[in-house]
C-alpha cells in the first residue's frame, strides 16, 4: 500500500479566525483566485472541493468521488515550517522568530566573516524577484551576498551563479545555519541562486535549497521505523532537514514534481510518497499573479485523472495545503488560511468538516499502516 500526500503549497481555503491578528482577514486564495480568472476546476470539484465549508466558486456534486474537508492550523505561524510540521504531529510552543527590520548587523558582520567576503547587500524584508532586480548589479560588481527576509522566519541569500559557484552559495548558507540558533534563530535558511544580465536577471527555483531547523520527533520517524519506505518529492525533504526520510526526489516545477510523483506510484514498494508543489506560492502567490496562480491549478486539476487512475485499490491519495498565499490580497507575504483536505481511498466518502488541527493529517498516515502514534493530531478514522 502507498499512501500519497501531495501538498499544494499556499492553496489556503479562506481566513482563519485569527487571521486578523496576522493582518489576513479577508484572504481566501482558492476563490479569489477562481473568481478573479473564471477557472473551471472539474476535476477537484468531483472529489470534494466544491463541499468544503467556505468554498463558494466550484460546483458540488451529488456524489463526490471522495472525502473532504478543511483544516485548521494550531501552529503560531503561516509558513511553510509551521504548516509541514504540523502535518507530522508537531506543535510549536511559541512562533519562530521573525526579523521585520532586518537582521542585526553585528550578527552579519559575523557571518561575513566566517564567510570571507567584505559586505553583503539590503538585509531587511523584500520580494526574492525584486532583491535581484534593484540588487543584482551592485552583487555583480563587488560579490557581496544578497541577503533578504519576510514575514516568515527565512534568511534568504540570493548571489549569481557566474559570480558566486552554485556550492559556495550553499556553505555561505550552511554557516548561516549553524549560526542562525538560538537568540537569532530562523526556521530556515535559504539560498537562492539567479541568473541572467542586468534588467534580466531571472531566479534559478530548481536549484534553490532550504536549511531548515532539524525538526522533533515525528510521524515520518514513526513510519520510516516501521519499515516503511518514506520519499520526498520536491522541497519536502529539506523542510524536515531530511529527517525521516528514506529517499529523495528532487524536482524542477509543478509538472516535474506531479510526473515524479506519478513515476513513484508505479514501483514497487509501500509507504509513503509526500510531495510538494512549490509554484504556487513562489512562482505566483508571492508576486500577486492570479493568473499564473490560476494556470497552476490548472494543471494540477487536468493532471489528477492520471494519477487517480494509478492508483492501486489499496493505495491513498491526499491533497492538502499548508497556509494561504491570496494572489488579489495586498502585500506580498502568506496569508493566515484553512488548509485543504481531499481524501481518495478504498471505502473513503463524505464531509471531513472542519478538522482542528493539520496533525490529523500525519495521524492518519500512521494509523492507515497500522502504527503507534501517541503524539498531537486524531486520526480521521
Amino acid at each position: 500500500m502507498k499512501v500519497v500526500a501531495l501538498v499544494l503549497d499556499s492553496v489556503g481555503l479562506g481566513y482563519l479566525p485569527d487571521a486578523p491578528l496576522f493582518g489576513d482577514e479577508g484572504a481566501d486564495t482558492l476563490d479569489h483566485t477562481v473568481l478573479k480568472t473564471g477557472i473551471a476546476l472539474p476535476h477537484l470539484a468531483e472529489l470534494g472541493l466544491g463541499w468544503v465549508p467556505g468554498v463558494h466558486t466550484l460546483p458540488r456534486p451529488k456524489e463526490p468521488k471522495g472525502a473532504f474537508g478543511r483544516m485548521r492550523e494550531v501552529n503560531p505561524g503561516k509558513d511553510t515550517t509551521t504548516g509541514h510540521w504540523e502535518f507530522v504531529g508537531i506543535y510549536l510552543e511559541k512562533p519562530f522568530r521573525t526579523y521585520p527590520e532586518g537582521f542585526p548587523e553585528e550578527l552579519l558582520r559575523a557571518w561575513a566573516e566566517r564567510i570571507g567576503v567584505g559586505g553583503w547587500l539590503l538585509n531587511r524584508p523584500y520580494s526574492g524577484t525584486e532583491a535581484i532586480r534593484d540588487y543584482g548589479e551592485a552583487h555583480l560588481r563587488t560579490g557581496y551576498p544578497i541577503v533578504y527576509t519576510s514575514a516568515d522566519s527565512v534568511f534568504q541569500v540570493a548571489a549569481h551563479v557566474e559570480r558566486v559557484p552554485l556550492e559556495t552559495l550553499y556553505g555561505w548558507c550552511r554557516v548561516a545555519r549553524e549560526m542562525l540558533l538560538g537568540e537569532h534563530q530562523v526556521a530556515r535558511v535559504i539560498a537562492r541562486p539567479f541568473a541572467g544580465e542586468p534588467g534580466a536577471f531571472y531566479r534559478l527555483e530548481h536549484l534553490r535549497k532550504d536549511f531548515a531547523l532539524e525538526p522533533p520527533r515525528n510521524v515520518l520517524d514513526v513510519l520510516k521505523e516501521g519499515g516503511l519506505e518514506v520519499v520526498g518529492v520536491g522541497k519536502i525533504p529539506d523542510i524536515y532537514a531530511g529527517r525521516g526520510f528514506t529517499r529523495e526526489v528532487k524536482t524542477k516545477d509543478n509538472r516535474d514534481g506531479l510526473e515524479k510523483t506519478l513515476a513513484l506510484l508505479g514501483e514497487a514498494f509501500s509507504g509513503l510518497v509526500f510531495a510538494n508543489l512549490v509554484d504556487f506560492d513562489a512562482k505566483y502567490g508571492h508576486r500577486r499573479n492570479p493568473e499564473g496562480y490560476g494556470r497552476a491549478l490548472l494543471e494540477v486539476d487536468q493532471f489528477l485523472p492520471r494519477l487517480l487512475s494509478a492508483l492501486s485499490p489499496e493505495d491513498h491519495l491526499f491533497l492538502v495545503s499548508d497556509h494561504g498565499n491570496d494572489p488579489t490580497f495586498f502585500g506580498t507575504d502568506h496569508t493566515r488560511e484553512y488548509g485543504m483536505l481531499l481524501w481518495v481511498g478504498p471505502g473513503v466518502r463524505g464531509e471531513l468538516g472542519t478538522r482542528e488541527s493539520f496533525a490529523d493529517l500525519g495521524a492518519t498516515w500512521a494509523r492507515l499502516f497500522g502504527l503507534a502514534w501517541e503524539g498531537p493530531g486524531k486520526s480521521l478514522l
